[in-house]
Parts: structure tokens; C-alpha cells; sequence
């Protein structure tokens, strides 16, 4: 199969079938200390990759393969160490609402950065983790090989009910399905070099399957009457809580008391977010995070009283908490992503763009 090297390490492959795109990048074509900047180009339009002094100075070793059919993306990557975030600028400003799972063969990840999770759950762990594109998330993990697939948001909700609550979540090394969806995901990465794009896209279907197999039953969602009754109730919570995000009474209780709803079997299904009062809190940073970038000139304070929050300084610490930047710096930072989005395509289709 024929290929070409860019300068940049990308190797851009001539795919059997012009229904997959494939490509493949490495940083070992980089200057040392050129190393860990071009990777954070690589994959900077999707999560920032956070660079230590020493992986500056000493260089940073990775190489990722890539291969989309359709809607389904699939990589294989061997890193070393990273810190990798998703910021709520980055949310707020990136149309990408996929599902990410990360399958690590070697290596771990620590779970306990920047995800909702119960005390007693293990800070770092070997298996499965899962990403809700559509929510910020900061991770550590270690040198590894780790497998992605992004699998599109319809496919993910028409299997897990309360699909976006799985954000965060892990699969350990041992559970059920675990080890058929590691040997299908290495398969996955020895043979789709040499797929056409009709086994690719039934190849790539089946592995989404197994995945969520696997985490329908970490959530022992395992009856079908079970999960879509606790579909329909997570559902009808979370339109109630959409529709009141600007009233200041929102709470537990009062979502309770207006659905009519069992209060212990309510907090049980939103414990993996903190509590309900929790999920009601992040639905309003989340919401205001939006309201940041859409409505540059509208001042932090009017957002905040218009979310429910008392004050702004109680908006700014709770913001700041949740996403690690105050709320100006969060607006600050989407806008020079936007800014940088825009120049991208201005150069993408000036002179010598393609």
C-alpha cells in the first residue's frame, strides 16, 4: 500500500477502499525538544495534552495510528507519561459529542482526576475507561498502549440508558466482557490495515457493541423491563432539571417532590455523579460555561443569577472547583480557541492551503 512521510511525522496511507481514512504519526521524526509540542499539535483538537519541564527538555515519545470509517474512529497509540485534559473551554467551543473509550492493553490510568467517583473506587486502575465528549474530564496515566474507539453519541444512547452518566466510568481487567473486548480491539488494530470499509464499519459496530456489553453490565443494567424503566425516569429527571437550571429552588428535593419520585432510588442512580445535588450543580457550570462563549459581552454576574447561583462569588468558586479556571479565564480561553479555529481554516484555504 503506498504512503507518503510529511515533515511533521504524519504518514498519510492510501486506504484499499476510499471509504476509510487512514493515517499515522509518530514524534520520533521531531527534534527532542520539539517532541511532546508536536504531539500536542497532533492531538490538540480534541484533548490538550499537558507537557512536564522534563518531557520538554528530555523529549516525549508517542506514535498513534488512526483509522475512521463513517461516524467510528479507531486508533492505536504507545505513549510515555501523560496528563491529558478536556477542558470546559475546550467543550464549550469543540462540536465533537462522541463517546470515547480507551482500552488499555499496557499501563493504567488514574481515575481520581477530574471525574465523579465513588471514595471507595481505586484511583488507578488497568481496564476500560469511558469519556462523554460533551463533558470536561482531566486524566494522568501512565507509559501504556492504549486502544480508543470514539463511538457516536445515537449508538451509545440507544444501548446504555442515561447514557451520559457512564462519564468517568471503568471496567476493570477481570469483569465480565472484559477480555473478549481487549482480543477484539487487538484485532481491531492488526487487521484494519487491510479491511475495506464494509468489514471495517461491521468490525467497528461490533467492538461499540461489546463495549457497551461490557458497561451495561458494570452498571448491572441486566434486565431489559429494569433498564428501560430506569431509562424513562433518568430522563424524565433530567428534563425537569433542563427545563427549572434557572430557578432557585432547584434542588433535590424539590425534583423529588415535583415527580412524585422515590428519593432513596433517585440519589442511588445519580450516585456515580456525585448525588443529584451534585449533577444539578454541574448542569448549571455546564450551562454557564456555554453561556460564557455564546454571550461574550454579557456580564459573569448576570449569568450567575440567572443559573440560580446566589452570588457571583459563590458562582466563581464552585466554577473554579469544578473546572480548575474562574469564569473569565474559561471565556478568555474558548474565545482564543475560537480565534485559533478560525485562522486555521482562513490558512487551510489561503495561499499554499489545500
Amino acid at each position: 500500500m503506498a504512503s507518503h512521510s510529511r515533515p511533521d511525522g504524519l504518514t498519510q496511507a492510501a486506504a484499499p477502499d476510499a471509504g476509510i481514512v487512514r493515517s499515522s504519526f509518530s514524534t520520533y521524526a521531531s527534534e527532542v525538544d520539539q517532541q511532546m509540542l508536536a504531539w500536542r499539535d497532533r492531538v490538540g483538537h480534541v484533548v490538550d495534552a499537558l507537557p512536564s519541564k522534563a518531557q520538554i527538555t528530555r523529549g516525549f515519545h508517542g506514535r498513534i495510528d488512526r483509522h475512521a470509517v463513517g461516524d467510528f474512529v479507531f486508533t492505536d497509540a504507545v505513549t510515555d507519561a501523560m496528563l491529558l485534559e478536556r477542558s470546559v473551554a475546550r467543550v464549550s467551543t469543540d462540536v465533537r459529542r462522541n463517546y470515547v473509550f480507551h482500552i488499555f492493553v499496557r499501563g493504567e490510568v488514574d481515575t481520581g482526576v477530574g471525574v465523579q467517583k465513588k471514595r471507595s473506587a481505586p484511583n488507578s486502575v488497568q481496564g476500560i475507561i469511558v469519556f462523554d465528549m460533551d463533558q470536561p474530564f482531566r486524566v494522568e496515566r501512565s507509559a501504556c498502549q492504549v486502544l480508543t474507539m470514539f463511538v457516536p453519541r445515537a449508538v451509545v444512547e440507544a444501548t446504555i440508558p442515561d447514557a451520559d452518566s457512564i462519564h468517568g466510568r471503568v471496567v476493570q481487567h477481570g469483569a465480565p466482557l472484559t477480555q473478549l473486548v481487549v482480543n477484539h480491539a487487538l484485532a481491531l488494530s492488526r487487521d484494519l490495515p487491510t479491511m475495506g470499509a464494509a468489514q471495517a464499519a461491521r468490525e467497528l459496530d461490533a467492538g461499540a457493541q461489546l463495549l457497551l456489553a461490557a458497561f451495561r453490565k458494570q452498571a448491572s443494567l441486566t434486565g431489559d423491563a429494569r433498564a428501560a424503566v430506569q431509562a424513562a425516569v433518568m430522563s424524565q429527571v433530567r428534563r425537569f432539571v433542563e427545563a427549572n437550571l434557572n430557578q432557585p429552588d432547584l434542588s433535590p428535593s424539590s425534583v423529588v417532590e415535583a415527580l412524585q419520585l422515590k428519593r432513596a432510588t433517585i440519589y442511588r442512580w445519580f450516585e456515580h455523579e456525585g448525588g443529584l445535588g451534585a449533577y444539578i450543580r454541574n448542569r448549571r457550570l455546564r450551562e454557564a460555561a456555554d453561556e460564557l462563549v455564546r454571550f461574550p459581552h454579557l456580564h459573569v454576574i448576570d449569568i450567575a443569577y440567572g443559573l440560580g447561583f446566589n452570588s457571583a462569588s459563590d458562582f466563581t468558586r464552585a466554577f473554579r472547583r469544578a473546572y480548575g479556571m474562574s469564569p473569565q479565564d474559561a471565556r478568555a480561553r474558548a474565545l482564543e480557541l475560537q480565534q485559533a479555529s478560525k485562522l486555521d481554516l482562513l490558512s487551510s484555504y489561503g495561499p499554499g492551503g489545500r
